[in-house]
């Protein structure tokens, strides 16, 4: 699996892009709350939903 390319959300309107923040974030706090608990989890997809939000912010940033 590769690092989420940012050419999928540039065509994104504002409250898809606020969702979708919302939605990454989440992900983010369950995959720490994974790893603080121990259980069985994919280390790779914090760093690929890390990469996605900081993608989504300078989106949003820019409009």
């Amino acid at each position: 699996m590769s690092l989420p390319n940012i050419n999928e959300i540039q065509s994104l309107n504002i409250n898809e892009l606020e969702n979708e923040i919302l939605n990454i974030k989440k992900e983010l706090f369950k995959l720490r709350f994974y790893r603080g608990n121990k259980q069985a989890f994919k280390s790779h997809q914090i760093k690929h939903q890390k990469h996605r939000l900081a993608q989504l912010l300078m989106i949003r940033q820019n409009s």
